[in-house]
């Protein structure tokens, strides 16, 4: 197993594409609507792992179309898998969301928005930083 922690900038930069590695790894941002976006839209059953390493964080039973141009969940798979920081960045408060294995930015998280959601809680997520991965029953 990869010791994520421990790969240099360099082997970042070997793993991913350019736009990945602004995301993950620069705590960039999609832009609203971005190719990728339109691709989440459209899939269905499965799960959304991290680009970056590929561990577990978002299912589509927990996907909702918050009409934003970025992926968003109500809830992560499980929640070890997803760490949550303070960021003061762009001249406001906001929560940041990072991967726990890789430390890869994924977005952000915003409460209290008033979507008829369980938890009205909406992780808004790059496109980026998610890999999809179909259930077998809809491969």
């Amino acid at each position: 197993m990869t010791d994520f922690s421990s790969l240099t900038d360099a082997e970042w930069r070997e793993r991913l594409t350019p736009q990945q590695y602004h995301v993950l790894r620069e705590a960039g941002t999609d832009r609203p609507f971005y190719p990728a976006y339109e691709h989440f839209k459209h899939e269905s059953a499965g799960t959304y792992v991290c680009t970056g390493c590929g561990s577990e964080l978002f299912t589509s039973t927990t996907k909702f179309d918050a009409c934003c141009g970025w992926p968003a969940f109500y809830d992560p798979a499980q929640l070890e898998s997803i760490t949550t920081k303070r960021d003061v960045t762009m001249g406001m408060v906001r929560i940041e969301v990072v991967c726990s294995t890789c430390q890869g930015h994924l977005g952000h998280l915003f409460k209290g928005e008033g979507f008829d959601t369980p938890t009205d809680e909406r992780y808004c997520i790059n496109a980026t930083s998610l890999h999809f991965v179909p259930d077998e029953s809809d491969a």
